[in-house]
């Protein structure tokens, strides 16, 4: 009912456990939103049904369960978010516009999941966080907007590039970081200190 009622936002079908890969197989969604937790084959599972089509929508576990457990095994499967249901109406509409477009959105508590679940900037580097430094220093810019979970339209904005360009740095980032999604390269490059470090020169810049 709130998505219906939102402007360019089309409900094509509902389905549960077992059968929602096959009615997204059909009905070629822009967007899934699957719950942890349904009758008979669990979101997990069918998440990890809908990354081996060839076109795979964006997904995002909408869900009660918030454990560290769940959250973290959901994005490292391929959801580009974890969203809880008390996400207020207003903002559920606008958070499945931002995953069309192929950002990342990601609830507060599903975001200190996260941080918990890596370490920071000062820990040695893994063989994986270490292909960060394979990286452009233009790639790591786009990295981090991709982090932070903007498209690439909005990326193109920031960086004063075309949504092509964007998309052509993207994909060679998840080449290089040799991950399948935006989430997963945004796991290394919180691992790899990418976003301190951001931090911490936007702060100077800003003379604070």
């Amino acid at each position: 009912m709130i998505l219906n009622a939102s402007d360019g936002i089309e409900v094509v079908a509902t389905a549960e456990g077992a059968q929602a890969a096959d009615v997204v197989r059909r009905e070629r969604p822009d967007v899934v939103l699957l719950d942890i937790r349904m009758p008979d084959v669990d979101g997990l599972t069918v998440l990890g049904q809908l990354q081996t089509l060839p076109e795979p929508p964006h997904v995002a576990m909408l869900t009660t369960f918030d454990t560290d457990e769940y959250i973290l095994t959901a994005l490292r499967s391929g959801a580009s978010g974890f969203l809880l249901k008390d996400t207020e109406p207003e903002q559920l509409a606008q958070l499945v516009r931002t995953l069309a477009a192929g950002g990342v959105v990601m609830s507060p508590k599903a975001s200190r999941a996260l941080l918990r679940s890596h370490p920071g900037p000062g820990a040695p580097q893994d063989a994986d966080t270490a292909r960060v430094g394979l990286l452009s220093d233009r790639e790591r810019d786009v990295l981090v907007l991709v982090a932070e979970g903007l498209s690439n339209a909005d990326i193109g904005t920031r960086v004063h590039l075309s949504v092509g360009t964007v998309k052509d740095h993207v994909s060679s980032i998840l080449t290089k970081l040799r991950v399948s999604s935006r989430v997963q390269a945004a796991l290394l490059a919180e691992r790899a200190g990418l976003l301190t470090r951001h931090d911490d020169d936007t702060t100077r810049g800003n003379g604070r």
